[in-house]
């Protein structure tokens, strides 16, 4: 082979190589640079996510100091100044026989019944008694008050051995609670309401509620471009993933909707 030929040849194998090597160092350029994106998204996506945790977790905390000062405010004030009107109507001397006589008496006991309700309230917003005497004692007691009112048939269970709540978790989960009670008053038209709590031997709390109420697509309520649709709904979804818990709504249209909790605690 002529030498100029040769010199041809290894211009070309040169040429190819560092053509090669180019397209290569061009590929890895852009692997890099697609695997470096793709990290950041990972890193933003997580900042995000970690963000909208937090702003939830602050808003429902500062929610629940309300809640608390909402309480106080109802016992220390409010409930104070109804006694002393409760007194005041209880030394009032007026004989049987007097004209005020019986409407005197028809206010007293619509007052006993208004500083009885505030009472319940403020039990129900204190989130410290839900601390003190534990979710269930705490969920009996809410549902002791509707089976006096006679709105519902009530029945509740409890069952397992207690496991320790953290307070928060405590907490969270009562306000779910009362939110799927809320849901049950509210919208389902229901006569009657199953309440289980499970102290399961695996370590799990689980909280079921059922009613034979209209139902509804759970689905279809998710979806709601409706402002005030489904806010309870998302509100116990968004506490449930808070702490960690799995959240099940089973309904369908006319066979009533059967809602539960479960949450893994520590041992």
């Amino acid at each position: 082979m002529p030498i100029q030929s040769q010199e041809i040849y290894i211009v070309i194998v040169l040429g190819s190589i560092l053509a090669l090597l180019l397209v290569g160092f061009i590929v890895a350029i852009l692997f890099l640079y697609q695997r470096k994106q793709h990290r950041q998204e990972q890193q933003l996506a997580s900042l995000k996510d970690q963000y909208e945790h937090e702003l939830l977790r602050s808003q429902l905390e500062i929610q629940e100091s309300t809640f608390r000062v909402i309480a106080q405010e109802l016992h220390d004030n409010i409930g104070q100044v109804l006694s002393v009107v409760k007194l005041s109507l209880s030394v009032l001397p007026l004989e049987r026989s007097h004209p005020a006589y019986g409407g005197v008496e028809n206010c007293r006991s619509m007052l006993n019944k208004v500083i009885y309700d505030m009472a319940d309230l403020t039990k129900s917003l204190h989130t410290d008694r839900i601390s003190e005497i534990g979710i269930a004692e705490a969920i009996g007691f809410e549902l002791d008050i509707l089976r006096k009112n006679g709105l519902m048939e009530v029945e509740f269970s409890v069952e397992g051995k207690e496991l320790f709540l953290e307070q928060q978790k405590a907490i969270f989960l009562f306000r779910m609670f009362q939110e799927m009670l809320n849901n049950i008053l509210k919208h389902s038209r229901a006569s009657h309401v199953i309440v289980s709590i499970l102290y399961s031997q695996d370590n799990k709390f689980v909280l079921r509620m059922q009613d034979d109420g209209i139902g509804f697509e759970p689905q279809e309520k998710k979806k709601s471009v409706n402002a005030s649709s489904g806010l309870g709904l998302k509100s116990m979804v968004n506490r449930a993933r808070l702490i960690g818990a799995e959240i099940s709504i089973q309904s369908k249209p006319g066979n009533g909707t059967l809602i539960q909790v479960e949450l893994p605690v520590e041992s």
